[in-house]
């Protein structure tokens, strides 16, 4: 798939989209100002939106689709569960969100992947992965380690798999989507374990919630 032939998004998946637009910049909001209540109530109605373009796309019109649907859904309860401050509602939000890379990671099996490409891409994308994780590791609690290694483990198989599904049938979205997820994760790792500040998430946010909203696109060409 060239730029001429991406998807022409649809009604609903504007509604959708301006749905997580907005909400978005009110959950920004809470959090550049502490309103943890403006917080509460709009990063749900950010993932909202994002489900309503997926179903806009088409995401239950076939098989790969739905399997996207329903890694945006796991996602949907990741982004319900990092809103707690504890250890268990990180790692809650940490096992949603492994859960639903794995969804898209079947998702791009189904619908097909080059194997060389997807290995190629894993060198240079393990590369960084691995010396992040080698920074990022010192700095998180001991018992959450190991699932903090299995997630970046499976993050990148994800982006990875994107970039070979790309290459099986051109689809730009794919690795567009998957890139900018991996983006995001990074800031949420920087956020959680290095220095809670506003601006890792004026950025991280933005990075996700497109990633969502270019993955509910994706689905639009089966």
């Amino acid at each position: 798939m060239d730029v001429s032939t991406l998807p022409i998004p649809g009604t609903t998946w504007w509604t959708g989209a301006a749905i997580t637009c907005v909400a978005l910049a009110l959950a920004l909001y809470g959090e550049l100002r502490d309103r943890l209540p403006l917080l509460y109530v709009f990063k749900p109605t950010a993932s909202a939106g994002f489900l309503l373009a997926a179903v806009g796309s088409g995401a239950l019109d076939h098989r790969w689709g739905v399997t996207v649907f329903v890694g945006l859904l796991l996602s949907t309860v990741g982004d319900v569960a990092l809103m707690g401050r504890s250890r268990t509602a990180f790692l809650a939000g940490l096992g949603a969100f492994l859960l639903g890379h794995v969804a898209y990671i079947v998702a791009f099996a189904q619908r097909g992947f080059d194997v060389q490409t997807a290995a190629i891409a894993f060198a240079p994308l393990g590369a960084v992965a691995g010396g992040f994780s080698a920074w990022l590791l010192p700095k998180v609690p001991r018992p959450m380690r190991p699932a903090v290694v299995a997630y970046v483990v499976i993050i990148t198989v994800m982006v990875a798999l994107a970039c070979g599904a790309h290459a099986r049938a051109p689809h730009l979205l794919l690795p567009i989507g998957a890139v900018l997820f991996w983006l995001s994760d990074i800031s949420v790792a920087i956020d959680r374990f290095v220095a809670r500040t506003a601006g890792n998430r004026l950025w991280g946010l933005p990075c996700y919630y497109a990633a969502q909203l270019v993955l509910a696109l994706a689905v639009a060409h089966p």
